[in-house]
């Protein structure tokens, strides 16, 4: 049996060492207090927000994580530019602001111009997908410091006062709603190499594709079936679940959730055949769910129809007045 800590991630000890950068971070909002973009200190939770009068300007920050590895093993970089940007607006969304553009980081040990062209070819597929420009970047060439390379973001979107999805409308008995993913994502992917191309090998047929390409299966991005999510029902909360499975869902309220989760399957199936218990599977993996709402239950049916003509998408259980995260028919308990 093998879980994230064991594989080099443990997310308590992140945690707790990033509590200093927090508490320093917050600290300097007083630079812009009573300025045009001030920091809205109470509303963020996936993405910060900026006050500008009329709106908020969200923004976020993310990058590919080691899925990059996975792209250099196998000499395939035209998809990680689209993880990289669903990484950076399914957050923005999940506020209720609709991406607007990004700017790209990549850092690498040194320059290849076939590599940075897959690269960007994945940029702007993504870009397609979110319907966002991306207005500008950064290269940088540090051979004493990365060993490969690495790519990151960062996101702006745009949110009207008033309509910033912040979960504190999120009540008892709301439905909760499942977006389908397209897989892994590009969580857990730390996880999920130590244990399976050890033992398996990149080129492993599981299912009838191998397991480099379940690995590299872009992020899907969520922009548009949310933004038509937002203008036809009213949504009391988003949540993209990456990293920390669906622990995510905490983000947004202290009541708790009553949930049925889709059968495990592909490389979910596979991850937890070869020895992550559990309990562990959902604390690490969005396990076939790769974006969730919550909406008044009155509305759920029509929820369901403007998902589920983008993504499939499904019930999954209701908002419960007691706090904890069940899934019911795998009999864990988050």
């Amino acid at each position: 049996m093998l879980t994230y800590a064991q594989a080099g991630v443990d997310d308590e000890k992140t945690a707790n060492a990033l509590k200093g950068i927090i508490s320093l971070a917050k600290a300097t909002f007083e630079f812009r207090k009573g300025r045009i973009g001030e920091p809205a200190e109470d509303l963020g939770h996936y993405a910060a927000l900026m006050d500008f009068g009329n709106f908020y300007l969200a923004m976020t920050t993310d990058g590919v994580g080691t899925k990059v590895l996975v792209a250099e093993a196998v000499g395939k970089f035209d998809t990680i530019g689209i993880d990289m940007i669903a990484m950076n607006v399914n957050d923005l969304l999940c506020v209720g602001a609709e991406p607007v553009a990004l700017v790209d980081y990549l850092a690498v040990r040194e320059p290849d111009e076939k590599v940075f062209s897959e690269i960007a070819k994945g940029l702007y597929e993504g870009a397609r997908q979110a319907g966002i420009a991306i207005v500008g970047g950064e290269t940088a060439v540090m051979p004493d410091l990365i060993n490969g390379f690495d790519l990151a973001g960062t996101a702006i979107g745009v949110v009207e006062k008033g309509k910033v999805i912040t979960g504190e409308r999120i009540r008892p008995g709301d439905a909760v709603i499942g977006i389908s993913s397209s897989g892994i994502h590009s969580n857990g992917l730390t996880l999920a190499r130590k244990l399976l191309i050890p033992k398996y090998g990149l080129d492993y047929e599981y299912e009838g594709k191998k397991l480099w390409e379940w690995l590299l299966e872009p992020t899907r991005i969520y922009v548009k079936p949310v933004l038509e999510l937002l203008e036809s029902v009213e949504v009391h909360g988003l949540a993209h679940i990456t990293g920390g499975g669906l622990l995510n869902l905490k983000r947004l309220t202290n009541y708790g959730f009553s949930l049925e989760m889709p059968p495990i399957a592909g490389i979910f199936r596979l991850i937890h055949e070869s020895g992550v218990p559990l309990d562990e599977m959902f604390r690490v993996f969005n396990m076939g769910v790769g974006m969730v709402a919550i909406v008044p239950p009155e509305e759920k049916e029509e929820a369901l129809e403007v998902l589920n003509k983008h993504y499939e998408s499904f019930e999954l259980g209701t908002v419960t007045r007691e706090p904890g995260i069940r899934v019911e028919n795998y009999r864990v308990t988050l």
